[in-house]
């Protein structure tokens, strides 16, 4: 069984790509289309489109995140699979409404489809593409966190595979998705099986010549509190205007759609804490799930 680290360009998972040598090292990459938050470096941008055969326009993580994966590839001395499928703003698209507005579905806590269409989906194309047969892939739970890896196992079949749903063709009518499922990977945690805690990986990065962003994962990710949302505001503007956007577009078809079950981003923007916020001030709680 061929072994695969999946990286998000977080020091966990770069920390598993530097310390677990793997057959494949593969890197998903969430795009957005906004020229407002284009990626700066025009020479990077140029090697990341022909790294992921797409247009790059820029990417709805902080863009340290380019970089890191660029670096990383040159520390470990392995090539590093890029890859990536629908824009974040073609994955929420739903067409257009009579008036011609572009009705916009927003995913949230509970309807995380963004991480299946702009993680999941681009590495198990890969997957079927290069390799079609069941894999190990490496993912970055540490020993602490030893829940998340029970519940990732909760959903094993009963050869001890994930399975993933993907459409094959159409119907003979042509007007309906033809669906298959496929066993395609087996999830281990070679930090929880070593006893691997956050400490031990941020002591290994210290001097490294791999730049890292302070936190990982959108911007505007949902699942971040509110707190962290205005920090991320204040850090990149534009990119959370973009969110503000995608959300105050989203209502006007889809009135009960927002973001943040508690707060609409445009009430983060405007919003005034009564004190100052620290990079120390958070943690990985904070953060989310798709940059570890």
């Amino acid at each position: 069984m061929k072994k695969v680290n999946s990286l998000s360009g977080g020091k966990t998972s770069s920390y598993i790509a530097a310390n677990y040598p793997a057959d494949h090292d593969v890197f998903a990459l969430v795009r957005i289309e906004d020229e407002n938050c284009k990626f700066k470096d025009e020479k990077i941008r140029r090697e990341v489109e022909d790294r992921i055969q797409a247009p790059f326009i820029a990417t709805a993580e902080d863009d340290t995140i380019i970089y890191t994966i660029l670096d990383l590839e040159q520390f470990i001395g392995r090539k590093i699979s890029w890859v990536t499928g629908k824009t974040f703003d073609e994955v929420i698209r739903r067409g257009k409404r009579e008036n011609g507005d572009v009705a916009i579905y927003l995913p949230n806590p509970t309807m995380r489809f963004c991480t299946t269409e702009m993680k999941l989906k681009p590495i198990f194309d890969w997957w079927k593409k290069e390799i079609s047969e069941p894999i190990e892939m490496r993912i970055g739970f540490r020993a602490n966190e030893h829940r998340r890896a029970k519940t990732m196992n909760s959903k094993l079949n009963e050869r001890g595979l994930l399975e993933f749903k993907d459409v094959v063709g159409k119907t003979k009518t042509g007007n309906r998705n033809r669906w298959a499922t496929f066993e395609w990977q087996k999830p281990s945690f070679p930090l929880i099986k070593d006893g691997l805690y956050k400490d031990n990986i941020e002591t290994f990065w210290k001097e490294k010549p791999v730049r890292f962003a302070w936190t990982n994962n959108c911007i505007g990710c949902f699942h971040r509190e509110i707190h962290l949302l205005k920090k991320m505001q204040q850090l990149h503007p534009e990119k959370f205007d973009w969110f503000i956007e995608m959300e105050e577009q989203s209502r006007k078809t889809y009135s009960d759609r927002s973001w943040n079950l508690k707060i609409a981003y445009r009430d983060v923007k405007n919003w005034n804490p009564t004190f100052d916020m620290f990079e120390e001030d958070f943690n990985d709680c904070d953060s989310g799930y798709c940059g570890i």
